[in-house]
C-alpha cells in the first residue's frame, strides 16, 4: 500500500467547556479536552482497573460555534478527525510539543432536553441543513479537505 492514513475516531466525555478563539478574518477555533476510558480486570489480582486518556480536540469555524453553543462539560460526543502535533516554545524558550485531534466530524451523543441542541442531523453549511428527524446531531465539515463530493456512493 503506497498511501497513508491519518484518521482518529473517539467516543468520550468532554472535560471542560469549549474555549473559543476568534480571528480577524471571521474564522474561529474551539478547543476542549475529551476523556476516553479503558476498563479491564487485572488477571493476577482480579481487581478492576480503569485508565483515562485525555485528548485535546480542535474544531474550526462553524463546527466550533456549534460545539460552543451545545457541548457542556461531561457531555458524551463522537469525534472524528486526524492527529496533528504542534511544536511551540514555553516561556523559558524550551521546545514543547502538543498532539491534538483536528476534528472533521462530530456527533453529540448526550440526549438534550429543553434548551439543548436541536434534534436531527446538522451540516455546517446552512443551505444544506435538513429537517430534524433523529436524536443525535451530526456535523460534517466540508472545509476539512474532503473532496469526495463527486463519488457515486
Amino acid at each position: 500500500m503506497s498511501g497513508t492514513l491519518n484518521k482518529v475516531m473517539l467516543i468520550g466525555h468532554t472535560g471542560d467547556e469549549v474555549k473559543m478563539h476568534y480571528f480577524e478574518g471571521g474564522g474561529s477555533i474551539g478547543r476542549f479536552p475529551l476523556a476516553t476510558n479503558e476498563t479491564y480486570t487485572n488477571r493476577t489480582t482480579g481487581e478492576k482497573v480503569s485508565n483515562t486518556e485525555w485528548h485535546n480536540i480542535v474544531v474550526r469555524n462553524k463546527g466550533a460555534e456549534v460545539c460552543e453553543k451545545y457541548l457542556k462539560k461531561g457531555d458524551k460526543v463522537y469525534i472524528e478527525g486526524r492527529l496533528k502535533t504542534r511544536k511551540w516554545q514555553d516561556e523559558k524558550g524550551n521546545d514543547r510539543y502538543s498532539t491534538e485531534i483536528q476534528c472533521t466530524d462530530f456527533t453529540f451523543l448526550t440526549p438534550k432536553t429543553e434548551g439543548g441542541a436541536p434534534m436531527g442531523n446538522t451540516n455546517t453549511n446552512p443551505s444544506q441543513q435538513s429537517a430534524p428527524t433523529q436524536s443525535k446531531q451530526t456535523v460534517h465539515h466540508p472545509e476539512s479537505g474532503d473532496d469526495n463530493d463527486d463519488l457515486p456512493f
